[in-house]
């Protein structure tokens, strides 16, 4: 089984990438580093649920988790 966090930075990366957002664009955008962002997208670094939503927010995305 994938670790979910790598499955969500997978997610991330390329949902950024598809907007032409690099990692310290992205990060200025969320008022985080570009170290961090790299954290996010390795799956090395927890999200909150809230910090998954500021990431949407930015992305243009819909928030979207399914426990089903």
């Amino acid at each position: 089984m994938e670790d979910i966090k790598q499955v969500i930075g997978q997610r991330i990366k390329a949902a950024r990438i598809k907007k032409g957002l690099t990692q310290k664009e992205f990060g200025e955008k969320l008022g985080l580093t570009r170290s961090v962002i790299g954290g996010y997208e390795l799956g090395k670094q927890n999200l909150t649920v809230d910090t998954l939503k500021k990431i949407a927010d930015a992305l243009g995305v819909d928030l979207n988790i399914n426990l089903g």
